[in-house]
């Protein structure tokens, strides 16, 4: 079986640039509960339909699926959940390891999350400057949730 491994963090916006424009994702949900989720995807010019199970501590079953990108269209424009995820991905590679930055657009605008895929969850991290809190734990920021409770509607401290 698959294993996704993943920790997210927030950024310090200060510290960090794009160093491109990024690949634009466009993702929706055909199934979004906390023990399983269905997510079709549209990364630059590829589509992926991906199947993840239940998050126990920062490692969940992962299974990913490549489909044609007009399926994948068809998918998101009439059995997805909407609104859908926008969103460009950065990737930074920092000590060996490559970081995916995602900048939200949409519903999600504002809203700024560096994730990072360990082969353990007890791998020790290099942390580059620009990485601040860690969110991993906190529900609000897995990308299905979004979907329900998007971050233009969360309440600011």
């Amino acid at each position: 079986m698959a294993k996704e491994i993943e920790r997210k963090y927030l950024l310090d916006l200060s510290k960090w640039t794009p160093q491109s424009e990024g690949t634009h994702f466009k993702q929706g949900y055909l199934n979004a509960q906390k023990e399983r989720v269905v997510r079709v995807r549209i990364e630059g010019a590829k589509a992926k339909l991906t199947i993840k199970g239940i998050t126990t501590g920062v490692t969940r079953a992962e299974f990913e699926y490549s489909i044609p990108v007009e399926d994948a269209a068809i998918l998101l424009d009439n059995l997805c959940e909407q609104p859908l995820i926008d969103k460009h991905r950065h990737k930074e590679v920092h000590f060996g390891k490559t970081w995916e930055i995602d900048v939200f657009h949409g519903e999600n605008e504002g809203l700024i999350v560096a994730e990072i895929e360990l082969a353990s969850e007890d791998e020790k991290i290099e942390f580059p400057a620009w990485v601040g809190a860690e969110v991993s734990s906190d529900p609000r920021y897995f990308n299905s949730n979004l979907l329900k409770h998007p971050f233009k509607n969360w309440t600011k401290a």
